[in-house]
């Protein structure tokens, strides 16, 4: 065989074999990728949760740590903040919908999602909450705003708990 032969049989073996394994890496290192940038998102909308509930803490009057609304008169300014706080959270059950869910997930996908699903059925608790949904939910994503109106419907239907249907 000369040199020519053998390079143009190291060229087949590159290509049978090298190719296949490029793009083998290739899907491999983006697969981690996303999911340190899943990891990431999750941990910023960690963090901003972490402050919202630094914020219900700095307007503890309105007792929106406790697990159900309490019959208790608020102010006018009282309503207006918890409001706002409610907005607020709002925002941010939205950002994680969009960002994480989706309609089939792969185990850490639903890992991080079963999280924030977590959250949004402890708030649904709240009839206070839940009263204040269609005013916020106003211009929101409407696949958000279904989601979130049909956990609002089963805990006012009592079909629910907080645990989570998987």
């Amino acid at each position: 065989m000369s040199i020519f032969d053998w390079a143009e049989f190291l060229s087949y073996v590159v290509t049978i074999f090298g190719l296949p394994v490029a793009i083998f890496v290739f899907w491999f290192e983006q697969r981690k990728e996303r999911i340190a940038d899943q990891e990431e998102i999750n941990q910023r909308l960690g963090d901003e949760y972490t402050d919202f509930l630094k914020l219900v803490l700095s307007n503890a009057d309105l007792q929106l740590l406790r697990r159900k609304s309490i019959e208790t008169q608020l102010s006018d300014e009282q309503k207006e903040r918890r409001l706002a706080l409610f907005g607020i959270l709002i925002s941010l059950f939205e950002r994680a919908y969009i960002v994480i869910y989706e309609e089939k997930m792969d185990k850490q996908t639903r890992r991080l999602w079963l999280t924030w699903d977590d959250f949004v059925r402890e708030w649904c608790i709240r009839d206070d909450f839940i009263e204040a949904l269609p005013t916020l939910l106003e211009g929101e994503d409407p696949e958000f705003q279904e989601y979130m109106m049909s956990i609002a419907r089963e805990f006012k239907k009592g079909e629910i708990s907080t645990a989570h249907s998987s």
